[in-house]
């Protein structure tokens, strides 16, 4: 028996979809892979004594983190504010709205800069506040790193590559310095969205000036990019929950994508690892 909810995150379930090997992490508490850089980042905090009882926690986010800290806020009984682009889906401030966050949404054309600026700007106005700052805090990296990428290690003897949207970057810096512990040789493949505006909520497109490039990217680590564009994330979502019955969202789809590119690249032999990060039910307008 689990004390806590929060003790259920990670240690998700490692499938086989044809020849690609996946972790699902739709099964985290509030739905998605966030949980686990959410609740690594607070605990340190919390240690650091840089977030204590009364304290408001405000994030810039593109909805899977702002759901995350939502319900860890809640468990916890912190305050939360989250800031988002408006364009961020209905689904995901629903659950925020749920869990009993505050939404405050900037511009979408100015992108996230927009809501960082806007962040700090909020800040200002609490004297007893924490900023998770996702983008630029290595221990968004050191969650994956000692949970995700460990799993992994434990779960398949030999990783040949591994394929992640970058979003924050967290993911796949994590892993990848948690698998290159063991082999030097693993492919450590990043997927960004082939065009702007995209659809493809939580994977950037760095070649978009609304974009961040996250602090924490150390892309001489990234062997190599694939760009998916949006029909191609939204077309794999659909047939993964028709064909494997997997509920998930469109960064799954388009990770999925990309992982069975590397596959082909790589050979019938090689163990291709990628994430499904959060569930379909967060998409509801693309469904």
């Amino acid at each position: 028996m689990k004390e806590n909810i929060l003790n259920t995150i990670g240690n998700t379930p490692l499938i086989k979809i044809g020849k690609i090997y996946a972790k699902l992490e739709t099964v985290n508490p509030s739905g998605s892979i966030k949980d686990r850089m959410a609740k690594y980042m607070v605990e340190k905090a919390e240690e650091r004594e840089e977030l204590k009882p009364g304290y408001t926690i405000i994030e810039a986010t593109s909805g899977n983190t702002g759901v995350s800290f939502a319900m860890i806020s809640a468990i916890k009984g912190y305050k939360f504010i989250a800031v988002m682009p408006e364009n961020v889906g209905k689904g995901k401030r629903k659950l925020m709205k749920i869990l009993g966050a505050k939404l405050i949404l900037t511009p979408e054309k100015e992108g996230y800069p927009r809501t960082i600026k806007k962040t700090a700007e909020l800040a200002k106005k609490y004297k007893k506040v924490w900023l998770p700052k996702q983008f630029e805090n290595p221990d968004n990296i050191e969650a994956h790193r000692r949970g995700l990428g460990q799993e992994i290690l434990r779960e398949i003897n030999k990783v040949d590559a591994f394929v992640a949207g970058i979003g924050t970057g967290g993911t796949l810096m994590g892993v990848a310095k948690a698998l290159r512990t063991k082999s030097s040789k693993v492919k450590i493949i990043g997927v960004e969205a082939a065009e702007s505006p995209h659809k493809i909520e939580g994977i950037s497109d760095f070649s978009d000036k609304t974009e961040i490039i996250p602090k924490i990217v150390d892309f001489s680590l990234i062997d190599g990019i694939i760009k998916i564009k949006s029909e191609e994330a939204i077309s794999m979502a659909k047939k993964l929950a028709k064909k494997y019955g997997l509920l998930v969202g469109i960064s799954s789809g388009a990770n999925f994508f990309a992982a069975l590119k590397v596959k082909k690249r790589l050979g019938k032999n090689k163990n291709i690892v990628t994430i499904l990060p959060d569930r379909a039910e967060r998409y509801p307008e693309l469904w």
